[in-house]
């Protein structure tokens, strides 16, 4: 066998420049040059001392073994209550799998749901790796051009225009990595409406819908039990490295996504489960929403300082923890501009390549998951590389 010669969908997969940006700052790092982080979107906080002692609790007690492929059933329940007193919805524990991360429910949605040939619509931009898990299964990510007038999302005319007899469904992510903006409550409303008039499918990925700053709390999942939602302890639970998720599905749907859960994962880490738990205790939360206002303030810096650089925010993002800005008054390449403000400035931010070609070279990605001390500094450097 040939080991050069590698299966045809990879020709399909690229790679994902983020990460090869922080590579390159790494490198730049070990140099002794001093970096501030402003590319991955990882949050600077870490798990809290409740799930973190709840883990420790877990190894102690040798609590290690394998759990169902669908989850502890005490986390389930969990999620299930969250629900309730977040969104004032009741979704049975048993349409929640737990999964090893948002990629991993990502996978099995994208498995369960994707015929070969068959295209999911996105925005452009979105998250990268979402047209790659639909890559992955031999469909096609039909990547819909939407600009600020959009608010960098689908809209119902949109899904209608674009939806051709290839179309199996919609993949949309609010609030949206990368432009921290969410889709308004009606018009995702109506665009569930024409995917379900299609007889398609509707994956609403909901990983910061903890962390929205300016509307009441609302999920997908008020809009039928149709809507298959997924969601991740990484982002407002600050648990990046554990490999945590869950996936909302149909009842019909539950069966299928276990048997594939048991074939491609057996389980999430049963460690991470039984911390996972102790996200939701009063104690947590408590932590977890100061840590959201933290966010929501480095937000209100951060948005006018751009701006003050001579940045355009089209769109103040009203979640996650990302700013999409327009460089186009300061460059006509938002790669080559990235590159030169790590090199010259040394503030990383990752231009708009990875998230589609629409915006590719004009806009830039800002995470401002660091300290508000790191923001500072970093617009302080940054007046200096644009001379402002």
């Amino acid at each position: 066998m040939d080991l050069n010669h590698l299966a045809s969908r990879l020709d399909h997969i690229a790679p994902f420049h983020v990460m090869e940006l922080a590579k390159m700052a790494t490198r730049l790092e070990r140099e002794g040059r001093s970096i501030i982080h402003m590319g991955i979107g990882e949050p600077d906080f870490t798990a809290p001392p409740p799930v973190v002692a709840a883990a420790t609790r877990a190894m102690a007690d040798g609590q290690l073994q394998y759990t169902a492929a669908t989850g502890l059933p005490a986390l389930r329940d969990a999620i299930s209550d969250h629900y309730r007193q977040v969104y004032g919805l009741d979704i049975a524990p048993g349409r929640i799998i737990i999964t090893a991360g948002a990629s991993a429910a990502l996978l099995l949605a994208c498995a369960a749901l994707v015929e070969p040939g068959s295209e999911v619509l996105m925005p452009d931009p979105s998250y990268p790796c979402n047209r790659h898990f639909v890559a992955a299964f031999e469909g096609r990510a039909r990547m819909v051009p939407s600009g600020p007038e959009q608010r960098f999302q689908l809209s119902e005319a949109m899904v209608r225009e674009h939806w051709s007899d290839a179309t199996r469904g919609v993949l949309l992510a609010s609030p949206s990595n990368p432009t921290g903006t969410s889709i308004a409550h009606d018009e995702l409303r109506r665009i569930a409406g024409v995917v379900r008039e299609k007889g398609g499918f509707t994956i609403v990925d909901e990983i910061y819908q903890g962390l929205t700053y300016d509307e009441a709390p609302f999920s997908a999942l008020s809009l039928g039990e149709d809507i298959i939602v997924i969601n991740s302890f990484s982002k407002y639970f600050n648990m990046t490295g554990w490999r945590l998720g869950w996936l909302v599905v149909p009842e019909n749907m539950v069966r299928a996504i276990e048997k594939l859960a048991q074939n491609l994962f057996i389980c999430a880490s049963s460690i991470a489960q039984h911390a996972g738990v102790a996200c939701f205790t009063p104690e947590a939360i408590a932590i977890y929403e100061e840590r959201k206002a933290e966010f929501r303030r480095r937000r209100d810096y951060i948005v006018p300082a751009l701006r003050e650089l001579g940045l355009k925010v089209p769109v103040t993002p009203d979640g996650a923890f990302y700013v999409y800005a327009d460089c186009s008054a300061l460059s006509d390449d938002a790669d080559r501009l990235t590159l030169q403000m790590l090199n010259e400035a040394g503030v990383v931010m990752v231009p708009g390549l990875d998230f589609g070609p629409y915006t590719a070279h004009q806009y830039i990605r800002v995470s401002y998951a660091t300290s508000m001390e790191n923001l500072q500094e970093a617009v302080s450097r940054l007046r200096g590389f644009f001379r402002v």
